[in-house]
């Protein structure tokens, strides 16, 4: 299901959790609100990652443009460590800062199904781009979508 570019908010990706609690076909949910004036925020995040931790068969999804945050980065970590289906998870120009990335590099330690992360546009840093070490230990991972953040090469 695509729901790109309308307003859903927090109250809307609550509601949308609910049904991925007890969904058991959706392969893929788009959320996408680079253009929207009601984003998904912490509470909508809250929920999100309460319902990957129980759902089994969403494949991929596509927060970009969602005011998620370092504390929404930090819950949506938590459900990649116990999730086993979801393959990609899109956060491009979600306010993910140093903190959020690490709590995300910590979970991709760990989680034997995603191939792909896109963190883009950003405010990681040199300490948050320690999330590529997780390439060292997880042989799943094929992409990490790290452009447009303040990353130096320092870091490389």
């Amino acid at each position: 299901i695509n729901l790109s570019w309308n307003s859903f908010g927090d109250e809307g990706a609550k509601a949308l959790a609910a049904a991925l609690t007890v969904n058991s076909t959706l392969e893929e949910m788009g959320l996408n609100a680079v253009r929207c004036g009601d984003r998904i925020g912490l509470e909508g995040a809250l929920a999100l990652a309460a319902a990957l931790k129980v759902n089994q068969t969403l494949l991929a999804i596509n927060l970009d443009g969602n005011q998620i945050g370092n504390e929404g980065a930090k819950e949506l970590a938590d459900a990649l460590r116990v999730n086993s289906t979801l393959e990609r998870i899109q956060l491009y120009h979600t306010n993910i800062g140093n903190e959020g990335a690490k709590h995300l590099a910590s979970a991709l330690k760990v989680n034997s199904t995603l191939r792909k992360i896109d963190l883009g546009d950003n405010q990681i840093g040199d300490e948050g781009a320690k999330v590529a070490a997780a390439l060292a230990v997880n042989k799943s991972l094929q992409t990490i979508y790290l452009a447009h953040n303040s990353i130096s090469n320092k870091t490389i």
